[in-house]
């Protein structure tokens, strides 16, 4: 016969045996309860497990985490579970209601709101913005709240609200250096034949047309001045002033002014009223930034340039240098100043490497250090993977550029308010 231990009972026991279980089945309860709100929330804001970690700050595992939350092998902190409810609802850039807006403007073709930002600093509110990339929309929702539409062409004119004011960074593929170079030894057309991207400022200038605007902010790239001869400039110029009346202003600005990135872009400011715009009123930011600036502390290893993709570069550059050509990586330390960043920088990262002493390998900038080398803050929430995110800052624009732009243009255009009444 099986002899069982004997137990002496007591009320006591019996109570504490019964809390436990209790507590235990709650805990139970809680983890289901806390893995499937995890799920929710992902699939609410349309994110994977990798995007959902990274838009959680977690490293380069971190959609295990995510995974093992949602199965319920683990738990996040009550930290981690706080932000993860505030995500969708408090997004770092989030407006608000702004009814008493002393502005209003658009966002056009507006990658990851590196325009907007400056604006909305300036009281300004975003009534519509406009982004045909899927990635880019996603990290332009979780910062700003706002879920941009789609494709351009598929925006009618009258969908818009009425604003005063008009952004946007049209596509600069189709007239940088490298997508000109690229195309023609494709026998591809390039600039406004081109039938996927040329005519996208058409679409820009459609809306103007339609609209109206008081004023409108354009950026491009530097090349937009040359391509084609000064043909594409010039049909843009045209359009602008001729065609549409406005007073238009534009300068080729670079980045180093305001952070340790070179960087030339051409910024084209109109008003549909004169006004007392003078660029030699622009606020530089006096320059003299260094990479030391952007670095995080202890980064990653897997940015580290693997020994065959480090010798790969290092014979290329060595080859161009013998036939007398400028091409090759670039490596910099913590008291100089980058190349641009590209939006090819993903693939090996070459124009700006970190370097890590002598006789080591050097790595790629994370994507953090790429945000802050474009003058985005801390806050800035990276929610795609490092690939995507590399590619969206690549695009972007440098923030505290626009910010200058951005209080030299509205000022002008208040004080030409004030100045009709």
């Amino acid at each position: 016969m099986l002899q069982l231990p004997c137990i002496a009972f007591n009320l006591d026991n019996a109570v504490s045996i019964s809390g436990q279980f209790v507590r235990s089945l709650f805990r139970l309860d809680s983890m289901k309860d806390v893995r499937e709100e995890i799920t929710a929330k992902r699939k609410e804001l349309a994110l994977t497990q990798k995007e959902f970690a990274a838009a959680l700050g977690m490293g380069p595992n971190g959609d295990r985490t995510v995974r093992r939350w949602e199965t319920g092998e683990t738990s996040p902190s009550a930290t981690e579970l706080t932000f993860i409810r505030s995500l969708g609802y408090q997004a770092p850039f989030a407006q608000g209601d702004r009814e008493d807006a002393p502005f209003t403007y658009i966002d056009l073709f507006a990658g990851i709101g590196g325009i907007r930002l400056p604006f909305q600093e300036l009281g300004g509110k975003c009534v519509f913005s406009c982004e045909w990339d899927k990635y880019a929309q996603k990290t332009y929702r979780m910062n700003y709240g706002d879920q941009p539409a789609g494709d351009i062409h598929d925006v009618r004119s009258d969908d818009i609200p009425k604003f005063n004011v008009l952004l946007a960074g049209f596509p600069c593929q189709p007239f940088s250096l490298a997508g000109v170079s690229k195309k023609k030894s494709m026998g591809r057309a390039t600039g406004f034949e081109d039938k996927t991207q040329g005519t996208l400022f058409f679409e820009v200038a459609r809306i103007i047309r339609d609209k109206k605007p008081d004023a409108f902010l354009l950026e491009n790239v530097k090349n937009l001045t040359s391509h084609d001869r000064g043909k594409t400039f010039r049909i843009i110029m045209q359009t602008l002033k001729d065609e549409l009346g406005y007073d238009v202003h534009y300068k080729v600005l670079d980045s180093k002014n305001w952070t340790c990135q070179h960087r030339e872009r051409i910024y084209i400011v109109g008003f549909k009223k004169k006004t007392n715009f003078d660029w030699d009123q622009l606020e530089l930011g006096g320059g003299g930034h260094t990479v030391g600036e952007i670095l995080e502390d202890a980064p990653d290893d897997r940015y580290v340039l693997s020994d065959k993709l480090w010798a790969y570069l290092r014979a290329y550059k060595e080859k161009h240098q013998a036939a007398g050509n400028g091409f090759g990586y670039s490596t910099v330390g913590p008291n100089d100043t980058t190349r641009t960043l590209s939006a090819r920088y993903h693939k090996d990262g070459s124009e700006i490497l970190v370097s890590r002493g002598e006789g080591k390998n050097p790595r790629k900038l994370t994507p953090r250090e790429c945000a802050r080398l474009q003058g985005f803050p801390d806050q800035f929430i990276i929610p795609v993977s490092d690939t995507q995110a590399y590619h969206q800052f690549g695009n972007s624009v440098t923030v505290p550029a626009v910010r200058a732009v951005a209080k030299l243009m509205m000022g002008a255009y208040f004080d030409g308010l004030r100045s009709s009444e």
